[in-house]
């Protein structure tokens, strides 16, 4: 094991020494994107840092996005140019420096059907020039996200063979960041941030929070500790509010559904629809890597009380299937729905409606002390970090050295090149990059460890006892649901889990 390592046993000394009373800097409450990526900016300054979540890392809204890097080409039309060039920038900066192994370039088709107009063609073809524009700003190559382009009806068909040749006149073609899993990047934050010392305690849910101390309760023991800090950083994301009536959020909600692989025939391309009577929203049939295709997404403002695990309502997945179906040779139906899921965004309250509220970030520092992240979106999570820890280093009057992460591999990180030179399976090195022959050697020392966990899955036995055993997975659902996604389509997940409950106890008892 190494540094970067997360397992039952590290959290439980980790848990004892911040328990005894040792004060960190800075304490993080919250394990997704934010909060991890908050935790790895800290710890890579020198910081001693704690991140404390009540559930597992990518718990809430982190593991439910589209798993887009998107360059800002929407936030254009809505005139924050500031905003769109900072999403270019982390995109590029993903793609290229931190994350290669977890990142694609997509290819996106907008095929233009007897419905399109010319001027909504020039619209769409403008929007991607200046979308390309950005991608020139911020220096990202066109070997990794090439120049859009038009290409005609056969083109098109041959990218995408589940579109309907009737009336089709060609197509739009660009190109984005996309993540082989959003979860996976949550997960590779927070095992990075623990190569430099940080604490990622997962099973800890805050009681109360100051500017100085979190309360918790051990949901393994049912104890509960105190831990002291310098400073604490509320990143809950949409549960922000519950910790401090500092900030007001406005959530909405973006639907997804899961088509099995072989229901739609995508190829590596996805297909943007255009949403009738909107100028600049569309829904997406996004292919998967393993042959799933996602469908989304919808945005819907949510009132209440927020749910730990959002579900998708019915009038959305009516919505998805509909829309979908107008581009399509073959109609989806309900039938077709392997899974769905939803996830709410934090945005930060404003007039409008929800689908027009600004996506950027804001930290925040009530009166207490206690600072606040909130907004912003999954590609732009670096850039928040920044921001917290830098309000956190005035606010504390820490001593720290300047922000690294813009150029700070994750663990498993490498450049293209070298990555394509991986002596590990394919699938294998984009989920784990130079750390897949590692994974693969579990199979190679134990014939048990290299089968699937399940007829017909691509995941094996040695993926979970590696998430066991470095990856902080503490029980069945943390590998089914977060560390392999296997709970996307239920159907996979129950065929899977016996054999997984195996795998995961055999493990943490060698942990023991």
């Amino acid at each position: 094991m190494t540094s970067g390592s997360l397992n039952a046993r590290r959290r439980e000394r980790e848990l004892a020494e911040l328990a005894a009373g040792e004060r960190v800097d800075i304490v993080v409450v919250g394990g997704g994107v934010t909060g991890t990526g908050i935790a790895l900016d800290a710890a890579s300054r020198g910081l001693s840092v704690a991140l404390v979540e009540a559930h597992d890392l990518a718990f809430g809204t982190s593991r439910w996005s589209s798993k887009l890097v998107h360059g800002g080409l929407r936030y254009l039309a809505h005139g924050e140019f500031g905003l769109a060039h900072e999403s270019a920038v982390e995109r590029g900066i993903l793609m290229t420096r931190t994350a290669p192994h977890l990142t694609r370039a997509m290819p996106q088709l907008f095929p233009l059907y007897p419905s399109t107009s010319r001027a909504q063609q020039a619209l769409v073809a403008a929007g991607l020039r200046a979308g390309d524009g950005l991608r020139r700003a911020a220096r990202t190559p066109s070997s990794v996200l090439p120049r859009p382009r038009s290409i005609p009806a056969a083109e098109a068909l041959a990218l995408a063979p589940g579109l309907s040749p009737a009336g089709l006149r060609g197509a739009l073609l660009a190109y984005d960041g996309a993540l082989v899993d959003d979860a996976r990047l949550v997960v590779s934050l927070a095992r990075t941030a623990a190569s430099f010392g940080a604490r990622i305690l997962t099973r800890l849910s805050a009681s109360s929070v100051s500017a100085d101390r979190v309360t918790a309760v051990d949901g393994i023991s049912g104890d509960t500790v105190e831990i002291h800090a310098r400073q604490v950083i509320n990143a809950t994301g949409v549960w922000a509010g519950t910790l401090t009536g500092a900030v007001r959020l406005r959530p909405s909600l973006g639907s997804h559904l899961v088509l099995a692989p072989g229901t739609v025939p995508m190829g590596t391309t996805s297909v943007n629809i255009g949403v009738p009577g909107e100028s600049n929203r569309f829904v997406f049939l996004l292919p998967q890597p393993d042959g799933r295709v996602y469908l989304g997404l919808t945005d819907e403002p949510v009132s209440g009380s927020i749910p730990d695990v959002p579900v998708v309502p019915e009038s959305d997945v009516d919505f998805l299937l509909s829309l979908a179906s107008t581009v399509l040779a073959r109609p989806l139906t309900r039938a077709d729905v392997a899974g769905s899921y939803a996830g709410l965004r934090p945005l930060v309250e404003g007039g409008g409606r929800s689908a027009d509220l600004s996506r950027k970030h804001a930290v925040l520092a009530g009166s207490d002390g206690l600072l606040t992240v909130v907004g912003g979106k999954l590609t732009t999570y670096r850039r928040m970090a920044e921001d917290a820890v830098d309000a956190a280093v005035r606010l504390a009057g820490l001593p720290s050295s300047p922000c690294r992460t813009a150029r700070l591999p994750l663990l498993g990180a490498a450049s293209r090149a070298d990555l394509s030179l991986v002596d590990a399976a394919p699938r294998l090195v984009a989920r784990y990059g130079t750390e897949a022959p590692r994974v693969a050697a579990l199979g190679e020392l134990d014939a048990e460890f290299a089968a699937p966990v399940a007829p017909g899955a691509d995941i094996t036995a040695a993926e979970v006892v590696w998430a066991v055993r470095n990856e902080g997975a503490l029980d069945v659902a943390d590998v089914l649901e977060r560390r392999t996604r296997l709970a996307l389509i239920p159907a996979d997940a129950e065929a899977a889990a016996g054999r997984v409950a195996e795998l995961v106890d055999k493990s943490l008892a060698g942990l023991a």
